[in-house]
């Protein structure tokens, strides 16, 4: 069954980190055992060798792990303050993280957290350091050791231009460690990055097809303390971090420094500021370094601007050359606040969490109706409009959990996507009907294999349904979903265990019995058994079975057996086990999702079909919950 609950939008950004290491202690008890035993901390959980840098192929080159002081004289944590010009990419392929970092030394405040201060090589090391970062709606307090990937006395991964500053490798080794190894940061969203440094939400824009206003939008965005990046599409493979003549990089992550508008000749030129984590390769048209646009503006402007020439990877460009070069602006906010307009409004935000599992609730897009229903739905009341309106503003955002660390497993990113029905009443689970015949109210944009798809609406007060999906069914994968609004978006509450009705409780003392039972001896004699039994108490409390109850029995037999004809509609001998849910609310049973899966778990094969027999198995096991 998903899980709901509903928090307020501040508190999944703020509170205590949750401690990491499998054997449940803290940094600083990490810290203290190591000083009390005068040792340097070695991670258990993320060993130096080459199980933490690849899964899918042997170390390729002869690597040493090295403490800091092993490759430098006077190592330093943060040199001079930490900032974008500390961010030089290694031999990974993550410069998508490395973009959000450069845009993470720009918010402080948000540094802070993701980078503790009280670490360092002086006062109190114990080569242990520590890192936060937030992980489907909690904050994670991640430890690893300073024991770093070198070749010939040079870090291979992420390095500062300062030789004796580690902050920053520090950091990607143990983002490294949450998602299982360096290799599975191969590729990404900067997105991804930027909301696991604040819990932020992602809005994503296509340039060629934005607003008129997106330098608008953009300076609003970086006044607000937004961080954002860009990119260039590639066509295919081969163009991956191919240097055009301009200087860009195609398929490849920056981050979004600084917008400005300057005067040139009476004319208002607006300027942008890009960041190449490679911190070389800039662009060298218009408004680049040393170009002579820059003679064309005041001189008092043009050093607060320009501040540095130096080929760092960071070069300024006129906007419009912007939009006609890169392709993709991502940007995470800090609040939901719409940067189109310019009120400012107090957020909340409902989390609902769940899975998609094959056989059950795994339905694919509404293309393919005849499973689509089967997904799960989460139910969502709009009550309150906002304060200057007759709607309501809701940012949804569905993010697909763990898929990184999955990698080593052959999984990868799913294709999601979502849609929001307007909810009949008295329905927990609407059927195929309800979405063959009433269209969505809305819907993500497209469907794509991101880890995270948000979008923005604004819908008028009343009962909703948000389906979340995965494009084809079939396909299993656990989910997160972020619903925020101006004002409090009411879930319906599951119960507690303690809470638990009647049927469910009854239910799960029956299937741990019979899960015994199984071992026992064959599964459908033992639960036929059952079922007479329960019947002749029933009547008259002898427990011998008489012909009135076998009649009973067998009446019900036909009536099971005619269900699963009708929905064994060609004749196989086989149902799918989608339509189980059909099949057992003809015969009266109403069962929530996570019975559901547990009975398609349970009895279907890997077509995901049931037989007869695996049928007759699941339906005489309820009726003999349902009896209780």
């Amino acid at each position: 069954m998903p899980l709901q609950s509903s928090l307020s939008g501040r508190d999944s950004s703020s509170g205590q980190a949750e401690s990491t290491q499998s054997d449940g202690k803290s940094f600083e008890q990490l810290r203290h055992e190591c000083l009390l035993k005068g040792v340097l901390f070695e991670d258990p959980d993320f060993p130096a060798n080459g199980s933490s840098l690849f899964f899918s192929q042997s170390v390729p080159v002869q690597i040493e792990w090295k403490r800091p002081r092993e490759i430098c004289k006077n190592p330093k944590f943060i040199l001079d303050g930490a900032d974008r010009t500390d961010i030089c990419q290694g031999q990974l392929g993550d410069c998508w993280l490395l973009a959000a970092i450069a845009s993470l030394t720009m918010k402080k405040e948000a540094l802070a957290r993701v980078v503790p201060p009280d670490q360092d090589f002086d006062n109190r090391y114990a080569g242990i350091f520590h890192f936060q970062f937030w992980n489907h709606n909690r904050w994670l307090d991640v430890v690893v050791d300073d024991r770093l990937p070198t070749v010939r006395n040079q870090l291979i991964m992420l390095h500062s231009a300062s030789q004796n500053e580690f902050w920053s490798a520090l950091l990607e080794k143990a983002y490294a460690k949450m998602h299982g190894s360096y290799e599975s940061l191969k590729g990404g969203s900067t997105m991804e990055a930027m909301e696991d440094f604040t819990g932020g939400v992602g809005e994503m824009y296509e340039t060629k097809a934005a607003p008129s206003n997106l330098f608008t939008i953009m300076k609003k965005a970086l006044d607000r303390g937004s961080m954002m990046g860009c990119s260039i599409d590639i066509t295919s493979s081969a163009e991956s971090e191919a240097k055009t003549s301009t200087g860009l990089v195609k398929g490849h992550a920056y981050s979004i420094t600084g917008l400005e508008e300057v005067n040139v000749r009476g004319q208002k030129v607006q300027l942008i500021r890009i960041r190449n984590p490679w911190g070389e390769v800039e662009w060298n048209g218009a408004w680049s370094d040393n170009s002579r646009e820059w003679n064309y503006i005041d001189t008092a402007e043009k050093t607060r601007i320009l501040q540095s020439s130096a080929e760092d990877g960071e070069f300024w460009m006129e906007f419009e050359d912007f939009r006609r070069n890169y392709d993709k602006v991502e940007i995470c906010n800090m609040t939901p606040d719409s940067l189109t307009d310019d009120t400012k409004q107090q957020w909340e935000v409902t989390v609902f969490e769940g899975n998609w599992i094959r056989g059950s609730t795994a339905g694919g897009c509404r293309n393919y109706i005849d499973t689509f229903w089967t997904n799960p739905q989460f139910k969502l009341a709009l009550e309150d409009t906002d304060d200057d309106d007759d709607v309501c503003s809701v940012v949804i955002a569905l993010m697909q959990k763990n898929r990184r660390k999955l990698r080593k497993e052959g999984l990868d990113m799913e294709t999601i996507g979502f849609a929001v029905y307007e909810a009949p009443d008295g329905e927990d689970h609407v059927g195929k009907d309800f979405f063959r015949y009433n269209a969505s109210k809305a819907r993500s944009r497209t469907y794509i294999n991101l880890r995270e798809v948000a979008e923005r609406f604004t819908l008028p007060p009343g009962k909703y349904l948000v389906v979340p999906t995965t494009f084809q069914p079939h396909h299993e994968a656990d989910f997160l979903i972020r619903v925020f609004s101006e004002k409090k978006a009411e879930p319906p509450m599951p119960s507690p265990p303690e809470e638990e009705t009647a049927e469910e409780k009854g239910l799960r003392r029956l299937f741990d019995q019979l899960a015994g039972e199984v071992r026992k001896a064959g599964c459908l004699p033992q639960c036929f058994l059952k079922f007479f039994l329960d019947t002749a108490n029933q009547v008259d409390n002898t427990g011998k079975i008489e012909f009135q109850e076998f009649k009973v029995f067998w009446e019900r037999m036909k009536k099971w057996l005619m269900l699963f004809l009708s929905f064994d509609t060609d004749r196989s001998g086989t149902m799918s086990s989608y339509e189980l849910r059909s099949a057992l609310k003809a015969a009266g049973m109403q069962l929530n999702n996570q019975l559901l899966q547990l009975m398609g778990l349970r009895y279907a094969n890997e077509s995901h079909e049931i037989d007869f027999d695996g049928y007759l198995n699941c339906i005489v096991r309820l009726e003999n919950m349902f009896s209780t």
